[in-house]
């Protein structure tokens, strides 16, 4: 079932024309990873996606459209935005966090979504009464994660997750995301530059340029393809 669908999409900043026509799609429990150089576009893509900046198009989260809605909308409908550097609230605790990412839910389940996360994350768990701003970026971009995941997404969006990490700490973020959608069912759209590794977490994916979209196809299938090799691989 197709949950994210994506036509004919422009968007960009003021009268800079960043995305030119951007189509794609996200099926329900999908990873899909958004390859592309620094400028293509991919982070615009989330943007406009999420509701961050103006677009026009056609943006529909199962079946309804929701281009035009404010970010806090599209969060209460499913879809939960991890933007590139971050932006978690550095002088509140990693539980205060994790609350703020709840903050559209009126259930009594909360509590037990945050010992959940913690204990996929546990250096959160271990580091829950800490304030964010004291953390390692590593365990930053955790809890950025986490806190997206307070609202019990259908769709995460997540924007360069190893920016600024270290090799070993990318790793374990990426196994962590990977946990989290094969036992949630959480599908995940991804823009990231560390192709390699977004190309073994994803099982399809797109190549940006210029704020178009130029390749498709599965993870082997890009993988195995030449140019792409060439161009994003290092091989």
């Amino acid at each position: 079932m197709t949950l994210l669908a994506v036509a004919g999409l422009d968007a960009g900043y003021g009268a800079v024309q960043v995305l030119r026509g951007l189509s794609l799609h996200v099926d329900a429990g999908e990873a899909v990873v958004v390859l592309g150089a620094n400028g293509a576009g991919k982070t615009t893509t989330l943007r406009a996606i999420s509701g961050m900046i103006p677009a026009k198009g056609e943006v529909t989260f199962e079946g309804a459209s929701v281009l035009g809605k404010r970010p806090d909308e599209l969060l209460k409908a499913g879809i939960a935005h991890v933007p590139q550097g971050r932006g978690t609230i550095v002088d509140l605790t990693v539980e205060e966090n994790l609350r703020i990412g709840a903050y559209s839910r009126r259930d009594p389940e909360i509590d037990s979504d945050i010992a959940r996360w913690c204990g996929v994350f546990p250096r959160l768990g271990e580091r829950r009464d800490q304030v964010a701003g004291a953390m390692s970026g590593g365990e930053q971009q955790m809890l950025a994660i986490a806190r997206a995941l307070m609202s019990r997404p259908r769709l995460l969006l997540l924007d360069e997750p190893s920016l600024g990490l270290a090799p070993l700490v990318t790793q374990e973020v990426f196994a962590r995301v990977a946990e989290i959608v094969r036992d949630t069912s959480t599908a995940v759209l991804l823009v990231e530059q560390n192709a390699n590794l977004a190309l073994e977490f994803a099982q399809r994916g797109y190549v940006l340029e210029a704020g178009t979209i130029v390749g498709e196809g599965s993870a082997e299938q890009l993988r195995n393809d030449e140019s792409i090799r060439k161009a994003y691989l290092g091989s």
